[in-house]
Parts: structure tokens; sequence; C-alpha cells
């Protein structure tokens, strides 16, 4: 599919017919092509999602490495702790509850996770909303990357300044590696899941994505205030209007609240 077709899907939320038919790295060509057009449209590139850095669901979808996309002015929301997403215009939306950075600056060249940490403005839990153009939610990883990254919205909760946080970057990676998280629909809990599923720690999927996104020809560096959401801790679980879902997380991240409409 072309550029154009590929957005038109989104734009409209109408499922592929087939795959993309691309090897990974010309479907990351694709979807520059596909985040080129949004920003001729007037749409502002915001961040980044980082999605299959959970290892444990590898084998449920038969992606085994992460993909990233980008997060746009458009896509992007913030609460204090409860918020509302709008379902309308996605394509077999699913939850993801994860943990997002904002940074404070560009990470140098080579960058550590030391070099991370200090780059870290602020930490947040986040929903992510993902959603697949392929039916039943079977891809191949080449079909995430062309799908956009499979981003419909992303959430982010309360903000707390990395500041109050360890500057020591394991003793940060540590307290969100172990924190744990429990996911209800309404009063069912429906999963529970911990920070270290996310390729041993969030930190950890930053740097991995970091330099993912720098042997990427033609891709954007990370700018200071970029968002990046580092991947779900859980499985991704289907949702529909009229669900109220929370996520409650140990340690450094509050609890998030979301309605669907």
């Amino acid at each position: 599919m072309t550029p154009e077709e590929l957005l038109r899907h989104y734009d409209d939320a109408t499922l592929w017919s087939t795959g993309c038919g691309l090897p990974v790295n010309e479907a990351y060509e694709r979807a520059l092509s596909v985040r080129q057009l949004r920003i001729n449209r007037g749409e502002v590139p915001r961040g980044y999602k980082i999605g299959f850095t959970n290892r444990t669901i590898w084998p449920r979808y038969g992606v085994y490495a992460p993909i990233w996309g980008t997060v746009w002015d458009t896509t992007l929301a913030f609460c204090e702790g409860e918020g509302e997403i709008d379902l309308a215009g996605t394509a077999q939306p699913r939850l993801e509850p994860e943990c997002v950075f904002g940074l404070r600056a560009t990470p140098p060249a080579r960058a550590t996770l030391a070099d991370l940490r200090a780059c870290l403005e602020w930490v947040a839990p986040g929903f992510e909303i993902v959603q697949s153009h392929m039916p039943d939610w079977k891809f191949t990883a080449a079909d995430t990357v062309a799908d956009s990254g499979l981003h419909a919205r992303l959430l982010v909760g309360t903000r707390r300044a990395a500041d109050t946080l360890p500057a020591d970057a394991a003793s940060f990676e540590q307290q969100l590696a172990s924190a744990r998280i429990t996911l209800r629909r309404g009063e069912e809990r429906i999963d529970e899941g911990r920070g270290a599923n996310v390729l041993d720690g969030p930190l950890h999927a930053l740097l991995h994505f970091l330099q993912a996104l720098r042997d990427c020809p033609g891709a954007t560096d990370l700018q200071p205030g970029d968002v990046v959401t580092t991947g779900t801790w859980t499985d991704a679980w289907p949702v529909r209007a009229g669900e109220t879902w929370r996520a409650d997380f140990e340690g450094a991240l509050s609890p998030l609240t979301v309605r669907f409409r």
C-alpha cells in the first residue's frame, strides 16, 4: 500500500485486506512517509511510542522485537489521575498501561542509562490505546510498523518531576522495574504486570528505542519536550465505549483511570 492508502485506512478506521508485504526496514520508510503526510496537513509530532517491549506477550502476537511509531498532538492528552478517551475513528482498539517519560533534553551520542536519566523532565503513568487495521490482530512485525506503530491515542496521567526520584540511573530503574500494576475494568481485576516486563525496565526500553531511532534513516531524533511511552506492563486488552478502566501502579507512578466514549 502507498502512504496515501495507509493514511486513508487510518483516517477511516477501515481494515486492510492484506498485509503490507514489506520487510521491516521498508515498513519504517513507509511509516515515515505517512508521518510526513500528517505533518503536511498540520498535525504536530509530540514524541514516540515504543511497542512490543513486553517479552511476555511476544509469542501471543508473533512479534519478537520492539517497534516504534509517532505520537501526535491529535492523539495525545493529559489528565490528573482521571481522563476520558473518545474511541471514535479507532480500529479494534485495545488498552495498554505504560510508563511515560517527558524529555528535557536530547540525549547525547552513544547515550548510557545515566545519560538518559539526566535527560528526563518527568515520569507518569499512561494508557496507550493501540489499534490494528489487520483483521483479528493477526499481523507481521512489518505490518505493525507500517500501521503507524499501532498507535491510536495516549492518555498521560499525573506527571511526577524526575528530580523527585533517584538521580542514580540504576536506583531509578530499579524503582520502576520492581513496581507492580493491577489493571481493572470497572471492579473486575483483568490483569497484573510489572515494570521489568518492558525490556527489564522502562529506562532500558527507552535506551533500546533511542538506538533503533538513530539507526533508522530519515527518522527525527528525540527533542526537548518529547513524550515517549515505553510499552505495556500487561497484555493489550480490548476496550469499548462506556467502559471505565483503572491501573493501580506501585511506587513512583500514581493510579490512572480512563472512561471511554
